[in-house]
């Protein structure tokens, strides 16, 4: 279905722009006291761009956003179906591109739509988590593999992280202005989650540089795009073999230094290849310290990661469910649009609901990484040291508060995702099962949202932890929902209150499970409660900051979620009762 604009025509992510997001807490968080402006006032032009209050910064924030919506809307959109067709191929050793896909990332580049994960100094957009979420939803909704394409070259914010100054001079600019793809290199042939594991070798040659061996697998644009060469981020192991995750280091290649074995042939994303590297004597450059590749550098990416999956996940719902609702209006079946009928109704509200709370579940995890992500950074340049971060109470707030939802957030958007995806084939009928429609796209490309970036099990593994520590009665997750709790209406929350006091009794029950076994087997419906509960509250809180006269509406579908919500507790408490009953019958 093509649109004009990306950003104004969906009324739920305008409506987040314009009532919901607190924006000043957002900017006070990423702009530091207008320190940039500060910078361009003395003279530094690198800065020019940098807004000098909270109202400035949210004009430049939504001309942005247009922009990348129209993109979207009449760069993109027009051609996405011929490229999913056509696809990228390999041959003679090349991965050849479609020559529409490098004419749009050429066009991207030239409007500076791509560096949206870097910081002024080095030529980025200059623009919080937030802002980013709402950039990658609208990108992921024309096009995920388009989107991967324009994007990819954001995966070395983790250089301008953790690189050293001269490295972060060198490349970083080059990056920003287009000049490369990145591309991420973690998996190998016999090691996907298993990251410890890695036998890529590292050897050293000489000052920062070092030799690389091995084979990555499943490394998304590892040969570029077209003409533009990669850059690629690759964890190898400079300690011996057994060394584990405290062996492995990170480092910066060149795709000129690499060969591509192959790529993938995939069910969807066709126009995002998925490459083969092989790595012989090639030349790396080491990031930043030497055993910390894992344990600090890759971990410390993973709340932005899990997050640009989240934001892929909402994005793909949002397609579907826009792609639905216009066929469910035009197809006519016993005289009349088969929107009227109950049953599709039914389906067809639910995907909206669902879709509106992934939205708020994944803006959510952007706030908490703005709140600490950035705070860190403005308190080294004020001369904190790495004690006084983790003594500072409102970075370790909000840090831990990210920890918790990102993972809740990959899995819950990625999930629900497959599912809306699913239920937009079902309502297209037989007609969702051809090719002749985007949703058949549009459920290729969901399915593998689940997967890569931590798999759902991986994800439920990085989350039970914190419900069921954070859910005591001290913990951090209880403390949070407590706080948010205050600022509710008693009358309006009912249901989601009933939805609490069973998630409450559900965790304690799934507590009562004797065995690892058992709690590993029902770990991942704990989160999903976890998540709908999350997902609730948020969608609630969503109504308290819009206008009076759109608020019915949006209560009526607070509400069913919640209703919804509250027959999944009762079912979940249920299965664990039967648990508990069988092992004290035993």
């Amino acid at each position: 279905m093509l649109q004009n604009n990306y950003f104004n025509d969906v009324a739920d992510l305008r409506l987040h722009f314009d009532h919901i997001i607190n924006w000043k807490e957002i900017v006070d968080s990423y702009e530091g006291g207008f320190t940039d402006a500060a910078k361009y006032k003395a003279g530094d032009e690198r800065f020019a761009a940098a807004p000098s209050s909270v109202d400035e910064a949210l004009e430049y924030y939504k001309t942005l956003l247009d922009s990348v919506g129209e993109f979207a809307g009449k760069e993109i959109a027009p051609f996405v179906a011929d490229l999913d067709k056509v696809g990228v191929k390999f041959e003679n050793g090349k991965v050849v591109f479609p020559e529409k896909l490098l004419e749009i990332v050429r066009k991207a580049r030239d409007a500076g739509l791509q560096p949206t994960g870097f910081s002024r100094k080095y030529g980025g957009l200059g623009v919080p988590w937030t802002v980013r979420a709402f950039f990658s939803e609208i990108l992921y909704r024309v096009d995920a593999s388009v989107c991967i394409s324009i994007g990819c070259v954001n995966l070395a914010e983790i250089v301008e992280k953790n690189g050293s100054e001269e490295l972060k001079d060198e490349w970083l600019p080059r990056l920003a202005a287009g000049e490369f793809a990145c591309a991420m290199g973690l998996t190998e042939p016999d090691h996907g989650s298993d990251l410890p594991g890695l036998r890529t070798k590292a050897t050293h040659k000489e000052g920062n540089t070092y030799l690389l061996n091995g084979t990555k697998r499943f490394i998304t644009q590892g040969c570029g795009t077209g003409e533009i060469p990669a850059i690629l981020l690759l964890l190898a192991r400079t300690g011996n073999p057994g060394s584990g995750a405290r062996g492995l280091s990170f480092f910066l290649v060149q795709s000129k230094d690499i060969q591509i074995a192959g790529i993938e042939k995939k069910m969807g994303l066709h126009c995002s290849p998925t490459c083969e590297v092989v790595l012989e004597n090639t030349p790396g450059i080491l990031i930043g310290e030497e055993g910390h590749g894992l344990i600090k550098h890759t971990m410390g990416m993973l709340n932005g990661a899990r997050m640009g999956i989240s934001q892929q996940g909402v994005g793909i719902a949002q397609a579907a469910l826009g792609e639905t609702k216009k066929y469910t209006s035009e197809r006519i079946q016993f005289g009349k649009p088969i929107e009227t009928i109950p049953a599709v109704r039914k389906i067809l509200r639910r995907m909206e609901r669902e879709t509106m709370a992934m939205r708020c579940l994944m803006l959510e995890g952007a706030r908490a990484m703005d709140l600490y992500y950035f705070r860190g950074d403005h308190l080294r340049e004020k001369g904190a040291t790495e004690r006084d971060l983790k003594s500072d109470v409102v970075l370790k707030y909000w840090e831990k508060l990210a920890s918790i939802l990102t993972p809740i957030s990959k899995f819950y958007c990625s999930e629900s995702c497959v599912k809306i995806a699913g239920d937009a084939v079902q309502l297209h009928g037989g007609a969702g099962f051809t090719e002749d429609y985007d949703v058949s796209r549009i459920y290729r490309d969901a399915r593998i949202t689940t997967i890569y970036d931590g798999t759902s099990q991986i994800q439920v593994n990085a989350s039970i932890g914190g419900v069921t520590t954070g859910m005591t009665s001290h913990g951090f997750l209880r403390e949070y929902i407590e706080n948010e709790w205050t600022h509710f209406p008693t009358e309006e929350t009912k249901v989601l209150s009933d939805v609490w006091d069973g998630f409450q009794e559900a965790v304690a029950m799934y507590k009562e499970l004797s065995t690892s076994e058992e709690r590993e087997e029902t770990a991942d419906e704990i989160v999903w409660a976890s998540a709908r509960l999350l997902s609730g509250l948020l969608f609630y809180r969503s109504t308290l900051r819009i206008p009076e006269e759109l608020r019915t509406e949006r209560l009526s579908h607070v509400e069913e979620y919640n209703l919804d919500s509250l027959g999944y507790m009762e079912g979940l408490k249920a299965k664990l009762k039967v648990k508990i009953s069988a092992r004290q019958t035993v």
